[in-house]
């Protein structure tokens, strides 16, 4: 297989999530992505790289209205709950998450998804296939038990977590809210809510449920996406180098986007790249376009400048804080999966989930692991 028909594949595979689970949204994005910005009646869709980073950063945005994550988060967890917040009680809460985040909170989260992988893509070393969907589904359900130190089933935290998700996705996408939807989201993150704060309600337990919300289903969506990535487009040779290894990371998370889409609101009057927004106007700010990875495949050795890789984590002041955990989560698993250079069995989407995802996604070591390694 050449590199070119390698690539081609990944991508097929990939997009598949998207035609899959959301078609006439991904349709409508694939369609307006010729213009950097572009207005449908009180939607502005903002696709450009530049466009995308003066949303986040120069325009005035309503982090409570319906329909944005904001919204979903005061409306999930009675408020006060980091996404919905600006300036002094932001900026709090934000150092409260970034603090374990930061590298000592890395360093000792660390062994928590190590002992996941050796334990759960030890049976590649037997010959047999490795479902990396429930592995990743543990792996984001441990490290979050771990982050909050709270006590219960990391599977169960992290069910709990994506079944709250899925709930509340309809309030981030265009188009008629079902009914109940509010009813059903509200339920959903109660029992989030009960795992993992049940003697402490209230906004330490809103908090603790919209960050483990966060987490899992973005780490659900990107490990097995990243993995099929590296099997179809074979990119193991890059996986298993130290030194290339990290640029690989970065373009893998650009090119799967976990969080494809920020929903926003102008709070004023703004222009973006030639385009009037007006208050009230509902932005759809297309990360997985702004940082290209509709047009450019990953690849360490020519890999993206950091500015537009990065694009996938937000911009400014309300980027995204987990940013160093997800790439030390996928650093460690491209390691642990590149000696064994698997391949793609089994792949099913997920169409229920709220982030663009694999319901299933098994490989199969296609290399014995040398003992060296």
């Amino acid at each position: 297989m050449t590199a070119r028909s390698g690539d081609q594949m990944a991508r097929r595979r990939d997009r598949r999530v998207y035609t899959r689970s959301h078609p006439a949204l991904f349709a409508l994005l694939a369609l307006s992505r010729r213009r950097s910005v572009t207005r449908l009646g009180g939607t502005v869709l903002v696709h450009g790289g530049d466009a995308y980073r003066h949303a986040l950063t120069r325009v005035p945005l309503d982090r409570t209205a319906a329909g944005t994550t904001g919204g979903a988060a005061r409306e999930l967890s009675g408020g006060g709950a980091l996404f919905d917040q600006q300036g002094t009680g932001h900026r709090a809460a934000r150092r409260a998450v970034a603090d374990p985040l930061g590298p000592a909170g890395v360093r000792r989260l660390r062994p928590v998804w190590r002992e996941v992988l050796d334990r759960r893509l030890a049976p590649l070393g037997e010959g047999r296939a490795v479902d990396l969907v429930p592995l990743a589904r543990e792996l984001a359900g441990a490290t979050v038990r771990a982050l909050l130190d709270v006590p219960g089933d990391p599977e169960l935290i992290a069910e709990a977590a994506g079944h709250a998700a899925a709930t509340a996705v309809r309030d981030h996408l265009p188009g008629p809210r079902p009914p109940g939807t509010a009813r059903a989201a509200a339920a959903a993150t109660a029992r989030l809510e009960a795992l993992l704060c049940p003697d402490a309600p209230g906004e330490a337990s809103a908090l603790r449920a919209i960050l483990a919300v966060a987490a899992v289903n973005t780490t659900v969506a990107a490990l097995p996406r990243a993995a099929a990535w590296c099997a179809d487009a074979t990119l193991w040779e890059q996986a298993a180098d130290d030194r290339l290894r990290p640029a690989l990371v970065d373009e893998l998370l650009r090119v799967t986007a976990p969080s494809p889409l920020l929903p926003r609101v102008a709070a004023a009057d703004a222009d973006l790249d030639g385009c009037p927004v007006r208050a009230g106007d509902r932005l759809i700010l297309v990360a997985r376009h702004a940082a290209r990875a509709h047009s450019d495949s990953p690849d360490a050795r020519h890999p993206a400048p950091p500015a537009v890789a990065r694009l996938v984590f937000g911009a400014g002041p309300h980027a995204c804080p987990g940013a160093r955990l997800a790439r030390a989560q996928l650093d460690d698993t491209l390691a642990a999966l590149a000696p064994y250079r698997p391949a793609v069995v089994r792949a099913r989407v997920d169409r229920r989930a709220a982030l663009p995802s694999w319901r299933t996604l098994s490989v199969r070591a296609t290399s014995a692991p040398r003992e060296d390694r």
